[in-house]
């Protein structure tokens, strides 16, 4: 899958829920390690989300701290890395679509 697509639905799904686009950013250079400019260069691109998760420069470390469910499964007992990653992502905006505070969100 594309990234940009994927990226796409994580926006409307965040406003639909009175956030916004800088918050979805803001989350995603958090968990990855990407610049702003770089995220805004790759959603333009054709990366795929694998390559997007794989090529990161600095996943946080404190993604270990997300718990919980996505799609029926626990996200901290996913093996793949790239999968559970991007199950964190998941897992992260569906926290911020519902209202959850971004210090709260961010882990810290």
């Amino acid at each position: 899958m594309k990234l940009g697509g994927v990226y796409r639905h994580y926006v409307a799904r965040a406003e639909r829920r009175g956030r916004t686009k800088d918050e979805v950013d803001e989350v995603i250079c958090w968990l990855t390690g990407y610049s702003r400019e770089e995220l805004a260069k790759l959603m333009n691109s054709d990366i795929n989300v694998k390559a997007f998760y794989t090529n990161a420069p600095g996943m946080n470390p404190n993604r270990s701290l997300i718990k919980g469910v996505v799609c029926g499964i626990r996200v901290e007992e996913i093996e793949d890395p790239v999968i559970r990653d991007a199950r964190y992502l998941d897992k992260l905006i569906d926290e911020l679509a519902r209202g959850r505070k971004m210090d709260k969100i961010l882990r810290q």
